[in-house]
């Protein structure tokens, strides 16, 4: 049936945005595949007035810090796939959580945030921000009906992950995202674990929608990379901020990232569909104290991911029975899974938060964020999904 809406007014048919959304042909050489600009500058003929002062040509380009034609391609992509105005790319996760973090919080602001974070992001919020004179409060997903007592004068925006790292928490940001706005706060998430495939958060209010492009969005564990997207005034506020920081993409990493993301819909499709299969095995394998993953009927959050999400992620938690020295073994003795500390490439992956992403939280406040010394998180790949099985069967020994 013929469609009367662009791919930007849908969001993007998901498929076809990931190849062509954001593309650009060079019509010099007849290209379909966007050129590196590598150069860290632009020829600027009539830039410069009469009193040798830099004048606005209206040419969009003039040094790459602060924008770059192939990195434009990866940022137009992304902003059709979240359904969004405009992206912003960075030269990583941190540097794009960070820099959009600090242009919402003005002078001495409040920041509320989900408890459950990655490492790093709970680092800025605890260590880096009080340095700078602004504060966080933490939430649980029990409080979210209380939200409103904790929101001060102060408050600039509600920072929420969902599914939380690494337990797949489900987070309601449907509701969390309206009670933000009725008092007029910035609301952001981190898409990174659901990718555009199986989440849009700026349907449901999302003012910010990060990534760490270092994972899904790039998918072949051979870039780091961040991403921004979000209405064309916050993203213009945001490049601002980033020019002035200098966490910039390079045009390399922008190449590589927009070649990845041409088959994010296939891989996170795939990715899907393996992560079900092995959390469903894992639920029945008595080695396995318990099976933390949104799409089966067991997790808590089911009701809610269903209503948010259209797939339920590549990303499967469990606990070992036996902690963190059979965890240990378990990983060791994995021959497809590979132990190192990222996730959503093709590759299935694994590692064991409580000494790795989440290694500079004490004993207490790892097992308040239900992160036990033996909870193992699998990044499923794309491999033959009974090849993962038999390999995370044969590891529990």
């Amino acid at each position: 049936m013929p469609r009367n809406k662009s791919l930007k007014e849908e969001g993007g048919a998901t498929a076809t945005a990931c190849v062509h959304g954001g593309e650009m042909i060079d019509y010099m050489t007849g290209s379909i595949t966007a050129p590196i600009f590598q150069t860290s500058t632009f020829y600027y003929p009539y830039a410069i007035d009469s009193e040798g002062r830099y004048t606005d040509n209206k040419a969009p380009y003039f040094y790459t810090r602060l924008m770059n034609p192939t990195v434009r391609v990866a940022e137009r992509k992304l902003s059709i796939l979240e359904g969004t105005e405009d992206a912003v790319a960075f030269s990583s996760g941190m540097a794009a959580i960070s820099t959009a973090v600090l242009e919402t919080m003005g002078s001495r602001g409040h920041i509320l945030s989900v408890r459950d974070l990655y490492g790093g992001t709970y680092s800025l919020f605890t260590e880096i921000l009080p340095s700078l004179g602004h504060t966080a409060t933490f939430f649980s997903r029990d409080e979210v009906e209380n939200l409103d007592s904790l929101i001060r004068e102060n408050t600039k925006a509600i920072y929420v992950e969902t599914p939380t790292n690494p337990t797949l928490d489900i987070y309601d940001i449907e509701k969390i995202f309206a009670i933000a706005h009725e008092h007029g706060l910035t609301t952001i998430i981190d898409n990174t674990f659901p990718s555009p495939v199986n989440m849009r958060p700026h349907k449901f209010g999302a003012d910010i929608i990060i990534h760490s492009a270092t994972k899904y969005l790039s998918g072949h564990s051979d870039i780091i990379a961040g991403m921004v997207a979000g209405s064309n005034e916050m993203a213009g506020r945001i490049r601002n901020m980033q020019s002035v920081l200098g966490g910039s993409m390079d045009p390399f990493a922008g190449f590589l990232l927009d070649r990845g993301m041409k088959t994010l819909e296939l891989r996170v499709r795939r990715q899907n569909d393996n992560a079900m299969h092995l959390a469903e095995f894992l639920e029945d394998d008595g080695r396995v104290n318990r099976v933390l993953y949104p799409g089966l009927k067991s997790h808590s959050g089911y009701g809610i991911a269903r209503r948010l999400m259209t797939g339920f992620g590549g990303m499967v938690s469990f606990e070992v029975r036996g902690g963190v020295e059979r965890a240990r073994r378990f990983v060791k003795r994995l021959r497809i899974a590979k132990v190192a500390a990222s996730l959503g490439g093709v590759e299935s992956l694994v590692t064991i938060p409580s000494v790795t992403s989440h290694r500079q939280l004490s004993r207490a406040e790892l097992l308040e964020r239900g992160i036990s010394p033996g909870l193992v998180r699998f990044s499923a790949g794309i491999e033959d999904v009974y090849d993962i099985i038999d390999d995370v069967s044969s590891a529990l020994g």
